[in-house]
């Protein structure tokens, strides 16, 4: 057996993150359903040494020591996103649209548990298999895994893995028919389609109300490599600090992932800096390095999936998502969609509502775009969707998880 160190682990995961690019661009099936890349690159992975295993040939071994790190900086650029100054910016459909989904995190627990137990199978199983991979994705469900294997669910992460992409496949699918559903049921229809892409608000509002700050260095100091230093370094303080707020909390006898502690600080972090300016940050530059992180981090957690332990909680698993996507579709349809106004920006939110509760931001993108290019701008929608599934729910999700592991003990 070939062992790797942890350089040549992380390596490895890097030149697997652009096969899993490339794949994508010459299957379009893939880009299509906004399956990540990270995502593609670690399966090829996993499925080599599954189909390794079944002939009796030894895989690679991987140092994984670095995997942990790498997950706690992305969710502390997630934390620097919570900015309270967002939530008043964007009006109260926002807080309305964010507590929808936030309740709706609950449901889904709530939902998988009594099922799973209905099923003869942990109530762990139904949370992993609820807003755990489906509002969190695959990032927050490896993220989570080491606890709900710890808690009684074997497999964790080749379930979370699992769910999630199932998640991702069905909320690109399931958004377009549920929104233009409610469009043609709708009084306020649009009837020219528009010819451009739009271009989200929530973006242009991010980078106004965020402020960005001006690019300087002191002297003889390259600009942009100062401030990507300096963001580097805040992401670091976040995770240093964080470590004793995780400590803390664990001496209270709480269960938490790792990275909580670090994803508080950088929210305390952010919205200081939002109240007086004095930290500087760059969201921009801390989403780059978060992403970087994200990607890399999958990549190295799909690499060492245990494939074959799927076989026996197929058909449970099955059922408990068939359940789940269901219940976001009853959902979309009737109560998000009167609630957020019952016209025709409500119809595209609710399509969008359907993208990122079982997958991810961009499914979410996905659905409303082709929604709008065939009937019409739905900017209230643009502003409203991606603001909370980008910056947000993730945040209120991992406290979510947090609560009902804690009192599953």
């Amino acid at each position: 057996m070939l062992a790797l160190d942890q350089v040549h682990t992380v390596a490895f995961a890097g030149l697997m993150l652009f096969v899993g690019y490339g794949v994508r661009r010459i299957v379009p099936p893939l880009a299509l359903h906004n399956i990540p890349a990270p995502v593609i690159g670690g399966l090829l992975v996993a499925c080599a040494t599954l189909a390794m295993r079944s002939v009796g040939i030894e895989s690679l071994a991987f140092d994984t020591s670095l995997q942990t790190p790498l997950m706690i900086a992305f969710f502390s650029s997630i934390g620097f996103g919570a900015s309270l100054s967002l939530l008043r910016v964007g009006g109260p459909a926002v807080l309305v649209f964010l507590l929808a989904s936030t309740l709706m995190a609950v449901v889904q627990n709530l939902l998988g548990s009594g099922l799973a137990w209905l099923l003869g199978q942990p109530p762990l199983l139904g949370v992993l298999a609820g807003s755990v991979t489906l509002t969190g994705g695959p990032a927050t469900g490896l993220a989570f895994a080491p606890l709900f294997e710890q808690a009684g669910v074997p497999g964790a992460a080749t379930l979370a893995v699992a769910a999630a992409m199932t998640g991702i496949v069905a909320g690109g699918l399931l958004g377009g028919p549920v929104g233009t559903h409610l469009i043609a049921r709708s009084k306020d229809l649009r009837g020219a389609p528009v010819p451009h892409r739009p271009v989200p608000l929530a973006t242009q509002i991010v980078e106004s109300q965020l402020r960005e700050p001006l690019a300087s260095a002191p002297a003889s100091e390259d600009v942009e490599a100062y401030g990507l230093l300096k963001n580097l370094t805040l992401i670091l303080v976040a995770i240093w600090l964080g470590s004793g707020v995780s400590a803390g909390f664990a001496a209270l006898g709480l269960t938490l992932p790792a990275y909580i502690g670090a994803m508080l600080v950088a929210a305390g972090m952010r919205n200081l800096d939002d109240a007086t300016g004095w930290i500087g940050i760059s969201q921009r530059t801390i989403d780059d390095l978060g992403g970087s992180a994200l990607s890399l981090f999958l990549v190295m957690a799909l690499m060492t999936l245990e494939l074959w332990s799927l076989v026996g909680l197929a058909v449970p698993l099955a059922i408990l998502l068939f359940v789940q996507v269901v219940a976001i579709a009853i959902v979309a349809l009737g109560p998000l969609y009167r609630l957020m106004g019952g016209d025709y920006q409500a119809a595209v939110m609710a399509g969008g509502f359907c993208g990122f509760m079982l997958g991810t931001t961009a499914n979410a993108m996905a659905n409303m775009e082709a929604l709008v290019e065939r009937h019409g701008p739905a900017p209230k929608a643009f502003l409203v969707v991606p603001m909370v599934g980008a910056f947000f729910i993730d945040f209120a999700n991992a406290l979510i998880i947090t609560l009902f592991l804690n009192l599953s003990r």
